[in-house]
Parts: C-alpha cells; structure tokens; sequence
C-alpha cells in the first residue's frame, strides 16, 4: 500500500470503531451485564474460599466526605431443620458402656468463652455424675488464666512465682513470637520448657494444683512430658527436674469420664493442624478419647463485615475438623457454635449481623462433616437475646461474653443436651 491509502484505511477503522462504541455503550458487545448479584448457599453447592483477614480501621479526617457503605448482603444456607445432629455422637455413647473399668476422656478446646473451666465443669459433672470418674483432668505446668475449680501455683528457686517467672511457654495460639516451628505443642497446645539456659532455675520446680470445686478428688497424678523429665509426687504436689518439655499435667482417675478444659484465648481455631500430628495421634490413642469439642467461631465476628470472610474461616474449620478426625478417627466430634454477640452503634447495643449467618454455616458445616452442632445463638434466643441475658446478669458488659452464672447456664444446657441424645 501507499502512505495515502493506509491513512485511509486507519480513517475508516476509526470511524467504524465509533459507530460500534455508540450502539454499544458500557462494553455491552464484550460483556452481559448482570442483572443481579446472587449470594445463595445451597446444600449441593461449593463454598468458594475466601482470603481470612480482619478488616483494617482506616483513620479519616474530619472534613473528609464519607461515602455511603454498601448494603450487605448475606448469602442464605440451605439446611436441614429436621436433622437431630447428636446422630453422630453415638460412637461416644457407646464408648461410655466401658466408663466402669477403663477412663473415657472429652476434650473441650474453645476460645475465651470456656476461660476458668467454665462450661467444661458443667459436662464434667454431668458425665461424672452419671458414668464415674473424678478431677478435672488436664492443666499446664504454668495457668496464666486462674481456674474455678483448680489453684495452681508454681514454686521455682526457694519461692513462689508468677507463670511469666517460670519456664519459656510456647503456644500455637497467639503471637507468633510464643509459637514453635516444629509443632511440637502436646495436646493443649502449649508447652512448657525447662531448661536453665531459658530461664534460671527452671531445671528444679514444685507445682502445687489444689482443687477448689469440693467434689470427689482425683486418685492419680498423670505427667505429659519428655522422657527427660523426672518427676514424683506428694498430695497435690508434683516435683519436677530435668532439660525438658512438660506438655501437661493431669489430676484423674483410673476409671469413669474425664473431661479436660483446654481454652485459647483469641483463637479462631484453625491451628490444630500446626500441632504435630504424631503426637495427637499417640494421646488420643493411648488416653481413650472418644469425644472432641470444639467452641470457636466468636472471635471472628467483631473485626469482620464481609460474608465472604465468614465463609473462609468456616471452610478453615472444616479443615481443621477433619485434620482431628484422621488423629482420632475413634472419637466423636461436637461443634458448638458462638453465642449472640452485641456492639455499641451510636451508643446503643445492637447484635452483630454476622452471628446468624456463621452459625448457620458451622451448622451446615457439621452435618456435612458428621459432626454433632450446638447452636448457642439459637438456644440463647437469637439476634438481642445477648441484651436480655445482660439485664438478668448472664452477660458480662462487654455484650460478649458469659458471666460465670451464664456459662454455667449454657454449659448445663450443652450437657443436658448431649444426655438426651443417649436416650
């Protein structure tokens, strides 16, 4: 071509570009707008993973326009109603037939709702009442968090001392600066280090654990610990020495139910599959647990609005539910779901909008995974019940968490609701 007819086929290019753009407009010719936005959550669909973050608090200006937060839009749960999910605690149920010559163990892992063996202590009674079994079974060598039922002091150097006194504590929970790349955590996810090169004295202590619920005492002393640990006894005394790392203590006895409070404050639960496998796997065995329970799900909802983020941090815990399934594929699982929760709004209390559509999930979740699910949100009475339960002194005033007469109301109910299931 010559110069003079390119310019002339660019021209015609152009103009035709134009006319497309005119009776096209917003790039309907390359893409089908859509006509709305579908969050829907069927039984059959597959929840897509979301990115699990907490959403970042921007500081603005005083004179800084605000724009208008879009409205969100919760996706709906397709569930069963009529499913009664204690279906899949049968395996415990029977496992309770053999309470009477040889320990059935229940651990209870949650976030700061079961702080000080709250709710745990209610299902202890219960299971112990009916099936035998006393103490109140596993402690850390250190209780930062004091107990309702257990006193726990530590004696290092001739005195006694704060936890923080004591040997280097690792968890998996919390600041990444407490965590161990090797996993190496024990059963509750924490561990205590005794070694004087950590902190001076630590190879020498006594650890005093002293019940403090008046009920039959324990008739043996179990410790968790390496092989370079030696240990003795003497009441409610425990003497240790030795380089080494003490995963836990137990108060128990050698028959009956014993149900031990493992509480990670903060904790959304989706670290059990940063704690090494191999030892799981060996405790659950050889320490007969035939139920797990699991309480998360609250700390997610006061820094997060995005339903998305919601359906990322249960798609996490189904992960996690599965992971303790192939460490302890004899025992049972139970989810209990997080309470109604409140924040302030122009200084109002108002429920958060998120819990109901997290419990819907995590229940959803559950029967999926044939898993048993307790709502606490539904029990209590849905969104604002958290409101009524502060004014008659269950509720604490942070409009999160229980009072000990709460939790000792909501850890009767979980009890009293697993027994029913056994009939």
């Amino acid at each position: 071509m010559k110069p003079y007819q390119v310019l002339i086929f660019i021209a015609v290019v152009m103009s035709l570009l134009g006319v497309l753009y005119k009776a096209f407009p917003n790039g309907q010719l390359l893409h089908k707008q859509p006509t709305e936005l579908s969050m829907e959550v069927s039984d059959n669909d597959t929840i897509e993973e979301f990115p699990v973050f907490a959403e970042a608090e921007v500081e603005v200006e005083t004179d800084t326009v605000i724009p208008q937060e879009p409205k969100v839009i919760i996706p709906k749960v397709a569930v069963d109603s009529t499913t009664d999910s204690r279906v899949f605690l049968q395996s415990f149920y029977a496992s309770l037939a053999e309470s009477n010559h040889k320990v059935v163990r229940v651990l209870h892992y949650g976030d700061s709702q079961i702080e000080e063996d709250r709710m745990s202590q209610q299902i202890r009674e219960a299971l112990q009442n009916k099936y035998g079994g006393s103490g109140v079974g596993l402690l850390p060598l250190a209780q930062t968090i004091p107990s309702r039922t257990v006193k726990q002091q530590l004696r290092m150097n001739d005195r006694w001392i704060q936890p923080a006194q004591g040997p280097k504590r690792y968890l998996v929970y919390g600041p990444k600066r407490d965590q161990r790349e090797d996993g190496l955590y024990g059963v509750m996810g924490q561990v205590a280090v005794m070694n004087d090169s950590l902190v001076k004295g630590s190879e020498e202590l006594t650890a005093v654990c002293t019940p403090l619920d008046g009920r039959k005492r324990y008739t043996q002393w179990r410790v968790f610990a390496d092989s370079a640990i030696r240990y003795s006894f003497a009441g409610d005394s425990v003497f240790l020495s030795g380089q080494g790392k003490v995963y836990g203590l137990s108060q128990q006895s050698d028959t009956g139910v014993i149900v031990d409070n493992i509480p990670m404050r903060g904790c959304l639960g989706l670290v059990f599959t940063k704690m090494d496998r191999e030892q799981l796997v060996t405790f659950y065995r050889e320490q007969n647990v035939q139920l797990i329970i699991m309480q998360f799900g609250g700390n997610a909802i006061p820094s997060n609005k995005n339903p998305g983020t919601i359906q990322g941090i249960v798609k996490g815990l189904r992960q996690q539910v599965q992971y303790l399934r192939t460490c302890a594929p004899q025992a049972s699982i139970l989810f209990i779901g997080p309470s109604d929760m409140l924040t302030q709004i122009d200084g109002e209390w108002q429920p958060y909008p998120m819990v109901p559509y997290m419990d819907k999930l995590l229940r959803k979740m559950a029967l999926e995974e044939n898993i048993a699910y307790f709502s606490l949100y539904r029990w209590m009475g849905g969104a604002g019940s958290m409101a009524r339960w502060q004014e008659i002194g269950l509720a604490g005033s942070d409009g999160v968490h229980f009072t000990r007469s709460g939790a000792r109301k909501a850890g009767n109910a979980v009890a009293e609701w697993m027994l029913e299931g056994e009939r």
